[in-house]
């Protein structure tokens, strides 16, 4: 059985967008968004903007990457790029008034994580940040909390 453990080593930006398609016969408004998200993510990888990872699920009708980032700023920086600024004008030309397909986005910094991963390909955050075998003073997830938890300032 191959036990990891995703090595917390620094701080992350996990950011979740996806898409969901409203209107099923109305392919030509909600096609080019569906489109345009391939060749954003291969952008990434390419020009290494800050993406250090992805996962894609797909659905009824919907689409949702996880994506994780080395920091928001390189993910506000991306944003900020042509390819994204050309899909997301697209986006509110054709799409969006339409209501055939919603997009959504969530952003998370993180600082704390714990992770485990069972007899699984490296996947997740664990693909993004490496990977470790679990020690024995990491078998429960408060453990794994412990060992980088920040230290409270608060009274």
């Amino acid at each position: 059985m191959k036990r990891v453990i995703a090595t917390p080593n620094e701080d992350i930006v996990v950011f979740i967008i996806g898409l969901r398609i409203n209107r099923l016969r109305s392919v030509r408004k909600w096609w080019p968004t569906v489109q345009a998200m391939t060749p954003m993510i291969e952008e990434c990888y390419e020009q290494q903007v800050g993406l250090l990872s992805h996962e894609m699920l797909v659905g009824w009708r919907s689409v949702t990457l996880i994506q994780y980032w080395r920091s928001s700023d390189a993910l506000i920086a991306y944003s900020h790029g042509n390819r994204h600024l050309n899909a997301w004008k697209k986006f509110n030309q054709s799409s969006r008034a339409s209501n055939a397909v919603g997009i959504f986005h969530e952003t998370f910094e993180i600082s704390n994580y714990e992770t485990m991963y069972v007899n699984l390909l490296t996947r997740g955050l664990a693909k993004a940040v490496g990977e470790r075998p679990v020690q024995k003073h990491q078998e429960q997830a408060k453990d794994r909390l412990a060992e980088r938890k920040p230290v409270s300032t608060r009274e």
